[in-house]
């Protein structure tokens, strides 16, 4: 799928990657659709890259078929949004377990149900999910964030089979853990166990060669990482041994309470 001269809808702009997403698709000659629930903060995005802004809150499933009804046009979707669902499940109320499985798992899904079958009709368009390596191996004080990476991983790899020979493109793209921006650039932790992070402009590859290749997965993250996330998804009492002893427990925790401390 060429990016240029396509309408792209890209959400989750003003978080995380992004901006970077949005900057570096416009530079390829995207016609971009940004949403957010801040208007204040898509205008001047919108200014900047020349895109249409519609207003809207994921974790609402009226405003979720309202989004994808004014961007109809869409040919490839970027769904990057996506809440950080760090910390004891515990501590949750029902209210913001339903709100994080709506924002990164059911928007995603109910975005690419509506504008998929425009995109089959045309023979052409590409859903692109913006995922995390948290949908392949298990990691302490992220079970509700794992179970919406899960569930969106499992959910795009079998999509893209629903599709095959439609002339659209299916694609999840899984990072590890990203500096400068997010989690570690929001809390100033370091990522656990001193495992390596990569650079966002890494993870906007990604997503770019995806789209373009029609690649099934792409996981953004130093060998070693892909590496070890490979064998904890095959064994996973063994991993969490492993994560104990590298430490991974106390990063993690540090993480949850300078999120907890910055809501």
């Amino acid at each position: 799928m060429r990016i240029a001269g396509a309408t792209v809808l890209l959400t989750g702009v003003t978080g995380g990657i992004g901006g970077a997403l949005a900057a570096e698709l416009s530079a390829r000659g995207a016609r971009l659709i940004l949403t957010g629930r801040r208007r204040e903060a898509l205008e001047p995005l919108a200014e900047r890259y020349g895109a249409r802004t519609v207003v809207a809150d994921l974790a609402d499933a009226d405003d979720v078929e309202r989004l994808a009804e004014e961007a109809a046009d869409t040919d490839i979707l970027v769904a990057n949004a996506a809440l950080p669902s760090s910390g004891d499940v515990l501590d949750y109320t029902p209210a913001q377990i339903d709100r994080a499985l709506a924002v990164n798992l059911r928007a995603p899904a109910m975005l690419a149900r509506l504008l998929a079958p425009a995109m089959v009709t045309a023979g052409r368009g590409h859903l692109c999910f913006v995922g995390s390596l948290s949908g392949v191996a298990a990691t302490r004080s992220s079970s509700l964030y794992n179970a919406t990476k899960f569930g969106l991983r499992g959910f795009s790899l079998a999509f893209r089979q629903d599709l095959h020979g439609t002339g659209v493109g299916v694609s999840i793209v899984q990072p590890g853990f990203v500096r400068d921006l997010g989690m570690f650039a929001n809390t100033g932790s370091a990522a656990p166990g001193g495992v390596r992070t990569v650079a966002p402009e890494r993870v906007v590859k990604g997503v770019t060669r995806a789209i373009e290749r029609d690649v099934a997965e792409i996981n953004v993250a130093p060998l070693e990482l892909r590496f070890l996330t490979k064998v904890a998804s095959q064994f996973p009492g063994f991993s969490e041994r492993v994560q104990r002893l590298a430490g991974a427990e106390r990063s993690m925790d540090a993480i949850v309470a300078a999120q907890r401390s910055s809501r």
